[in-house]
């Protein structure tokens, strides 16, 4: 069965750090990209960064901040949160997308096959 466990939220402050990880099991991990989204209060979810096996992409407003990685030997994605805001405040979800050749090809949710139960991140001011 296929299954993405996300790790690291908590609460910071602004300017703080945390790493988010996801496990993923139950398919064949290397051939898809994967992702990151966020959800916060009273808002939709909205995408924060992509990667497949040769480049990564990100929302603007993270760029510079954020960086997402993946180990393939692993099944493990990974995404750095440096120089947090208040507005990075959100509960934050990885996604698998099943793609040829598992190229990240497309940003709507519906497109994603498997999600993440959500992690929590707090940053406070």
């Amino acid at each position: 069965q296929e299954q993405l466990v996300e790790s690291g939220g908590g609460s910071v402050q602004a300017g703080g750090s945390l790493r988010l990880s996801c496990a993923a099991s139950g398919y064949s991990y290397s051939e898809y990209c994967m992702g990151w989204f966020r959800q916060a209060p009273g808002k939709e979810r909205e995408a924060v960064a992509f990667i497949d096996n040769q480049r990564s992409s990100y929302t603007d407003s993270v760029k510079g901040r954020f960086a997402i990685s993946r180990d393939n030997a692993k099944n493990t994605l990974y995404l750095q949160m440096n120089s947090l805001k208040p507005e990075d405040t959100a509960i934050y979800y990885c996604a698998a997308l099943r793609s040829d050749g598992g190229y990240c090809i497309s940003n709507d949710m519906d497109d994603w096959n498997y999600w993440g139960q959500g992690t929590q991140v707090t940053v406070s001011s």
